[in-house]
């Protein structure tokens, strides 16, 4: 399989740099990156210009848009429209130009909204999404059901891994779209360079989350392209669970912050509790976390702090 052309989706972006790294770690050196400007993913015409071009065997499409609480509620048709375009198109053409393999990486936003935790793959069809990222999380699980629909009708190899929420170096600190840990790290390390004395923290605090360190869910997906042929989902994560309350109280004592947290109980929670069960993915294809959450947290942090002196950040 070393000697496949692998298409990385997205390949430019957070999880993108880091699964390229993996793959050139294992001995692949056939790997190609489908990415803005040069592919528009929502476009047929870019599509067919991407599989004309790159001839690959395999596609790991990680492509998507995607935000925080705060995206997802201003930005729910967008978010629907072009994550279903890119998947059901870049899936179709695949399995016309008749490729090995399709990979594709949904969200661990498709559960329903009250699943039983931990979240076992056969919930994944026992109810409707939390509100804010329905149209995202249906978006993605319709992957899901094409992989299978073209699996039972063309043979088409295609898999469909559910990821839990992903942090680490490199990740999106942009406050208008950026996710929870990325966001608490921005607030408080400004804080503490600009002598802020107090940050703002959406919701009650109650929420649990699980958190996926980049590096770990790269490898993730290089066993599952490796090892993984079958059509039913699996879930990739660390197999945690953390309240947002005491993510908060990690992340202050991390960065130093020693100011006044403000709880904006008028902002959504989001989903009530969030954690995979993963034993599905130690059996089929091996793969089981290995970053402690204390110490990916703390890289990430150095990593934010090294990249706002980097680009000279004013305070």
């Amino acid at each position: 399989m070393k000697n496949n052309r692998i298409t990385i989706t997205g390949g430019r972006g957070f999880l993108g740099r880091h699964l390229i790294r993996a793959f050139r770690e294992r001995g692949y050196d056939q790997i190609l990156v489908a990415d803005l400007p040069e592919y528009n993913l929502i476009r047929p015409e870019d599509i067919r210009r991407l599989y004309d071009e790159q001839r690959p065997d395999t596609v790991v499409h990680l492509a998507a848009k995607v935000g925080g609480i705060g995206f997802n509620q201003e930005n729910p048709g967008s978010l629907f429209y072009e994550n279903i375009m890119m998947g059901v198109q870049l899936l179709h053409e695949g399995c016309l130009r008749k490729i090995k393999k399709f990979v594709a990486l949904g969200t661990i936003c498709a559960y329903p909204k009250f699943t039983p935790v931990p979240f076992k793959e056969d919930d994944l069809w026992n109810g409707y999404p939390e509100e804010t990222n329905a149209p995202y999380g249906l978006a993605k699980k319709m992957l899901l059901v094409q992989a299978q629909a073209y699996r039972r009708q063309y043979g088409m190899n295609a898999i469909f891994l559910l990821p839990v929420n992903l942090y680490g170096p490199g990740d999106n600190f942009d406050p208008r779209s950026s996710h929870v840990i990325p966001a608490l790290i921005k607030k408080c390390v400004d804080a503490v360079t600009r002598g802020g004395r107090e940050i703002v923290v959406w919701g009650t605090g109650a929420a649990t989350r699980e958190f996926f360190y980049v590096e770990d869910a790269a490898e993730a997906i290089v066993l599952a392209t490796e090892r993984y042929d079958k059509e039913e989902p699996v879930n990739i994560g660390a197999g945690f669970e953390i309240s947002i309350r005491d993510l908060v109280a990690l992340i202050v004592e991390l960065t130093g912050f020693k100011g006044r947290i403000v709880w904006d109980k008028t902002k959504p929670d989001g989903q009530p509790r969030r954690m995979l069960d993963t034993t599905r993915a130690l059996a089929e294809f091996g793969f089981r976390a290995r970053r402690d959450f204390r110490e990916g947290l703390a890289k990430t942090i150095d990593w934010y702090r090294s990249t706002r002196v980097a680009f000279g950040e004013k305070d």
